[in-house]
Order: C-alpha cells, then structure tokens, then sequence
C-alpha cells in the first residue's frame, strides 16, 4: 500500500458533485492499494499513520500525533499512486489493485482509522472527485509499506 499524508488546517471532497464532506484540522491521506497487498500492509499503514509526529507541541517542535491534537481524517482513495511511468508518456496501473481486492482493503483501512478517531470522512472508490484542502506548512509525507 502507499499512501500520501499531508497535514492541513481543513479540507473537503466533492463525490459525484454532490454536498462536500469535510475536515478540520488533520490529516488528508491519498490511499493506494496494490495488487499484492493484504490486511498485514492495511495494519501497518495505518499504525505508522496514526503515530505520525508531525503536529507541532508548544515549543513549535513537530512532536505530537493526530490523537494528541484531536486531529481528523480525510481518506481518499487514489489508485494512481502506483503508476508507472518507466516506458513512454502514458502510465501504467497494472501494479495497482483490481477493485475486488482494493474496495475491500480501502474500507478495512477505514475501519481502522475510523476505531481510534472520532471525525473520519471518505471520498468514493472509483467515483469522480474534488479534493479542496489547505496544507498545513505544507507537510506532505509519502509512504510505502514495502519501506515500513
């Protein structure tokens, strides 16, 4: 699995053109699932996530977690996080998850992050989405669980 966080003051997708489903202060994270990938990679992410030390405490160090700040979640799919750009100008998925096997995994990372904090929001696999956020810093941290 990868997965790009990035801090932000708030954020909110639009699925489909429909209402926005937003967050404060937090974390927006571009979730990609791929082919190989199983609930042992979903757990992993998801404990180096939760335990990301990237909030400021008072002395301005980034020192604190999202359950030290009351931090919320906006989780994305984004299966486009494994493209392969290796050969000519288009890229290819085929490292990426089918949706048989991402769905599920998308959702039981949900489940997770849903079981330890209070306020997660979700775009849709596989819908039309519009991402609005402001990073906060910025600070952006890219993950793979082959390098966990």
């Amino acid at each position: 699995m990868k997965a790009v966080v990035q801090r932000v003051s708030h954020a909110n997708v639009v699925v489909n053109g429909g209402e926005p489903r937003g967050i404060g202060r937090g974390f927006v994270v571009l979730l990609g699932v791929g082919a190989d990938d199983t609930r042992a990679e979903a757990d992993k992410l998801w404990n180096k996530i939760s335990k990301l030390r990237i909030f400021a405490d008072d002395e301005g160090k980034t020192n604190l977690a999202l359950a030290d700040v009351a931090g919320e979640l906006l989780i994305v799919s984004q299966f486009t996080l494994f493209a392969d750009c290796r050969k000519g100008n288009r890229p290819s998925f085929i490292h990426a998850g089918s949706p048989d096997v991402a769905i599920p995994l998308y959702e039981y990372f949900v489940e997770l992050a849903r079981a330890q904090v209070p306020h997660v929001e979700t775009g849709e696999f596989g819908a039309d989405m519009q991402i609005t956020l402001c990073n906060d810093g910025p600070f952006t941290i890219c993950l793979d669980t082959n390098d966990l």
